[in-house]
């Protein structure tokens, strides 16, 4: 499994575009490569956002990235007027408890 970290600062003003935009997206289906997404800001730098996106493997991450001629998140950020920085993660081990009910 591989994480992708997409993170910018968007401006206060675009919170709200931003967001929804994300919304927009991410309520079709997902790309079969993906595994599932989250969109978070910082608690104590609340401009700091970022998109955290689950891939199934490195493999995959490069199939979704080859179809496509710009990434999604990286488009969510460039249309309230952000360049995002990546950063890509092996995932070294995992723990859930996802059977046990979902986060609220």
């Amino acid at each position: 499994m591989v994480v992708t970290v997409l993170e910018g600062i968007v401006p206060i003003d675009k919170w709200d575009e931003f967001t929804a935009n994300y919304k927009a997206v991410t309520s079709a289906k997902l790309p079969p490569e993906m595994i599932e997404t989250y969109l978070v800001h910082g608690t104590t730098n609340l401009s700091s956002w970022r998109i955290l996106t689950y891939w199934h493997s490195r493999e995959a991450l490069e199939e979704y990235r080859r179809s496509v001629d710009t990434p999604g998140g990286i488009l969510l950020f460039r249309s309230v007027g952000v360049e995002p920085r990546l950063t890509i993660f092996d995932v070294a081990g995992h723990a859930s408890n996802a059977e046990q009910g979902s986060m609220a």
